[in-house]
């Protein structure tokens, strides 16, 4: 666990550099799969600069309304602090960023989903090792177990040994992001992002029950909540497309 480090009289945020890493790698990935598509490879810079515009206004807007008490009495400072962000409201705020974008570039389609889903997965297993390094309180439980670990250092501090969920939740999706890669050319498009649906909804719903939320409905917490709108989405999805092969792409 490492917060912070220090170069000199420089101070540098783990997490920070983790969540620049994840935008990195998906734009990577972006530009791999745009050139096979024979697509323009320099629309995956502004593809990715567009999610992260509209993902960093979206989670910092989705944690002031979920702490609007907290919030409410300094606006302007809790919008532009540098902590608080949610998950849930940087894909929102992405999404429709990058929607925008799309509709703009003439790719608006299901084509732009399935680019998008090895990425989201990829990106969201690299910004949970930032978690990890940062000991943000994304941490689970406490638990005894062979590889719990305490978080004493972390910027929500726990001396006690716990879940570390982070670390649950890369491994799962870099294994995602792997299948998904491995099947990019398998069906029709829309597909691949429907399987994303399921995978990424299924992977939080399963890890929440180890984590610290709090439920808020029939003994669920809210992202389980969502995940199972993602699962729910991404299953009526295939059975109303219902996945048909597709050829695979000329490489370029």
């Amino acid at each position: 666990m490492q917060p912070e480090l220090h170069i000199g009289p420089i101070t540098l945020q783990t997490f920070g550099l983790m969540m620049g890493l994840a935008f990195v790698v998906s734009g990577a990935l972006v530009a791999r799969r745009l050139r096979e598509l024979g697509r323009p490879v320099d629309w995956a810079y502004e593809m990715v600069f567009a999610a992260l515009v509209g993902g960093i206004v979206g989670a910092r807007l989705w944690w002031v309304a979920e702490n609007w008490s907290d919030a409410k009495d300094d606006l302007v400072g809790s919008l532009f602090s540098g902590s608080g962000l949610v998950w849930y409201g940087g894909a929102i705020g992405g999404a429709i960023c990058v929607l925008a974008w799309a509709w703009r570039r003439g790719f608006f389609g299901l084509t732009l989903l399935d680019v998008a889903s090895v990425p989201l997965a990829a990106g969201y297993a690299v910004g949970r090792i930032g978690c990890q390094l940062a000991g943000d309180g994304d941490y689970g439980i406490p638990w005894n177990g062979p590889w719990a670990m305490a978080y004493p250092h972390g910027t929500v501090p726990t001396t006690e040994k716990v879940h570390p969920t982070p670390v649950y939740e890369t491994i799962t999706m870099l294994i995602v992001a792997a299948l998904l890669w491995r099947l990019r050319d398998r069906w029709r498009p829309g597909t691949l992002f429907a399987l994303y649906l399921i995978l990424a909804g299924a992977e939080r719903f399963l890890v929440e029950f180890v984590r610290r939320n709090d439920a808020v409905l029939l003994g669920l917490t809210q992202p389980q909540l969502l995940s199972l709108a993602m699962i729910a989405g991404g299953a009526i999805w295939l059975w109303v497309r219902r996945p048909v092969a597709a050829p695979a792409p000329a490489r370029a």
